[in-house]
């Protein structure tokens, strides 16, 4: 359900963990809230694992998000390092007919493109390393070039080492994908290949740039001292780290607002109000240049601590939810967990949205050409400002359980799964958890894993249940076997010992099974045995306890019997039969030999003696039908 008088935003986004993310972010959230708009985010950790399968789990979110209830999307898909994902996207938009904002891409003529002049700016970087500060051979660190910016900074940087007669060694080209541990990985791989130390490492991002600078330090090298690191973005982390980082100035808040704006625009049929955005330089401590002069080391230090408090605030709440969610062995002790945490995440409402069934290891069936189908759904929890309740079923269509009423709310919406077995997803509405993202992914990890856990354990509780269920059950018959008999007839015979209760035991044996097996087959002989068996358990009394003793034979157990009760009990089978060789029709006769012990129990007695009395009385049965017939085999 949308509001009318409101305005709802899709944005389309993976690895919320980067500073230039949460800078975009940043703008779109301040101008939304300002001008009473919903914006969904719709955000996936692809990439991060170095997994297919759990990329394919992660970007199933996207499939989720259902545009004809959105009148703008915000296309953050220069985050999404999969192509394929992005064409997806980007195909679902264009039939979908709301207008889009894209950033840094130009090639899609249907959507509204915000770009920042990154190519000027670092042509402009690679010349300062080269002219300022007389690099020559120089390593490049690049994004990924399925993303458009990676490969308008790589193509900068070939563009400038040949205006300058530098060669490009490929080998010291190293790909990554955006990620902070790429500059790592990069590091890693330079170390490993035996090539001299380069004059610089340029960097196509600050996130990558930061930990190629800490890895080189672990390696023992100074920067800038004995390499120049510089990176692209001029995050809050790279301008006040030690070295501070050279990078490049970008208004990604101002790119926010901007797209926010720009939609409205569109919407309302205005010609969107649109400047070009221009990227600018900033030199300093890495590449041997000196800081600029705004920097404030004292509101440095206060934001470094508060944010390493919450971290650690953070870190320890998981870990009590990891801790006791370990402990969970069914549903309720699950959702109960989640409810209590949600408390802890500083958000007005959280709603955890599964597949209908979840507990018995249902999910979301998975397509990576068509995408996830969310349509059976349910909420085991909605969280609403301390309240808790549940939705039984509601269509994945709606996305929401319960319908949002109200304009200028920022939902987050993240995948839960199990590599790729789709298991739903949850939402958190204002709150700045989910742009901590490496704890919320650690979060969402750890309830994907604890649901899938929970599946497990529920397997394995029913594979239990079958297995002790065809311990005791006759398979072929459909009621207790030996061991079946022995376990639930024992202890009620105990009971009977110790208050000299009267029982009865009745032995059973078929009639003429070899004559049916040795002439019409041991099939017939089968449903012989089962007609039998069905015949005694409709005649034995609610509280009796009857059983398969073995091939053809049967033991019913009575605590509550009387001297005529095997009389009745006899009787009953007889005429049962009679009636069933009739219904049948058979070639054959279906009979048994009977033959019961009643007595009032004390500690002489035990289960097997009365068992073989009866056994005994009901030989001397089928003896006496012998004698009396002819032809019939026993």
């Amino acid at each position: 359900m949308k509001l009318s008088n409101v305005v709802n935003i899709a944005v389309f986004v993976a690895g919320l963990d980067e500073e230039y993310q949460n800078n975009i972010i940043s703008g779109i959230n301040d101008f939304s809230r300002k001008n009473n708009i919903n914006v969904s985010y719709f955000a996936a950790f692809g990439g991060m694992i170095d997994s297919r399968l759990f990329d394919i789990g992660e970007y199933s979110i996207y499939s989720l998000a259902n545009l004809k209830q959105f009148q703008g999307a915000i296309l953050m898909t220069n985050t999404i390092n999969d192509s394929g994902m992005k064409e997806q996207i980007s195909s679902r938009i264009k039939e979908s007919g709301i207008p889009a904002v894209v950033f840094d891409c130009d090639t899609i003529s249907e959507f509204y493109n915000i770009s920042i002049n990154n190519t000027d700016a670092m042509r402009e970087m690679v010349r300062h390393v080269i002219k300022d500060h007389g690099a020559k051979t120089i390593n490049y660190i690049s994004g990924p070039m399925s993303n458009p910016e990676a490969v308008e900074r790589l193509l900068a940087f070939r563009e400038v080492m040949a205006e300058n007669n530098l060669p490009v060694d490929e080998e010291r080209i190293y790909y990554g994908e955006f990620r902070r541990f790429d500059g790592h990985d990069a590091i890693e791989a330079y170390m490993q290949s035996g090539m001299e130390l380069p004059d610089a490492f340029i960097c196509a991002n600050d996130a990558m740039a930061l930990t190629a600078v800490s890895t080189l330090e672990k390696y023992g090298f100074c920067v800038p001292l004995d390499v120049i690191v510089t990176g692209f973005d001029y995050t809050y982390s790279a301008r006040n780290y030690c070295p501070a980082i050279t990078s490049v100035k970008r208004p990604l808040n101002e790119m926010g607002k901007m797209a926010c704006s720009i939609i409205l625009d569109l919407i309302n049929k205005n010609k969107p109000k649109y400047a070009p955005l221009e990227a600018t330089c900033v030199f300093t401590e890495s590449c041997g240049c000196n800081p600029p002069v705004e920097s404030n080391f004292s509101e440095f230090r206060k934001i470094t601590y508060n944010k390493m408090e919450s971290a650690n605030s953070n870190i320890r709440k998981l870990n009590i939810l990891s801790a006791r969610l370990a402990d969970t062995e069914n549903a309720n002790e699950f959702i109960e967990i989640i409810r209590d945490f949600a408390g802890e995440l500083e958000c007005e409402h959280f709603s955890l949205c599964l597949a209908r069934g979840w507990q018995d290891g249902r999910f979301c069936e998975y397509t990576e050409n068509i995408g996830t189908n969310f349509d059976n759904m349910e909420s085991p929890l909605v969280w609403n400002n301390g309240n808790s309740a549940s939705v039984e079923f509601f269509n994945g269509e709606e996305m929401f359980p319960v319908p949002q009423n109200t304009g200028g709310n920022v939902n987050y919406f993240l995948p839960l799964h199990y590599r790729n077995k789709v298991l739903g997803y949850y939402i958190i509405t204002n709150s700045e958890f989910p742009i901590n993202s490496l704890l919320c992914h650690t979060f969402t990890m750890t309830i994907s894993n604890s649901i899938e856990n929970l599946c497990k354990i529920s397997h394995i509780n029913k594979a239990m249940e079958e297995l002790n269920r065809i311990y005791v059950i006759d398979p072929m018959c459909n009621i207790f076997n030996r061991n079946g008999f022995i376990k639930h007839a024992d202890e009620i015979f105990n009971d009977c010992v110790a208050n000299n209760k009267t029982v009865m035991i009745t032995f059973i044996d078929m009639d003429g099974l070899k004559f049916i097996n040795d002439n019409y087959g041991h099939d017939e002989g089968d449903f012989a045995i089962m007609q039998l068996a069905s015949v005694i358990k409709d005649c034995c009394d609610r509280d009796s306890i009857c059983a398969r003793f073995g091939g053809d034979e049967f033991v019913i157990f009575d605590s509550n019997a009387t001297e005529d009760t095997p009389y009745v009990l006899e009787q009953r089978i007889n005429d049962k039969l009679a009636c069933q060789n009739k219904i049948l029709s058979k070639p054959y006769t279906i009979s048994a030999s009977v033959g019961s012990v009643v007595c009032t129990v004390d500690s002489s007695y035990t289960l097997f003696r009365i068992i073989k009395m009866a056994d005994e009385i009901m030989y001397d049965v089928k003896k006496k039908k012998k004698n009396s017939r002819t032809g019939m085999n026993s």
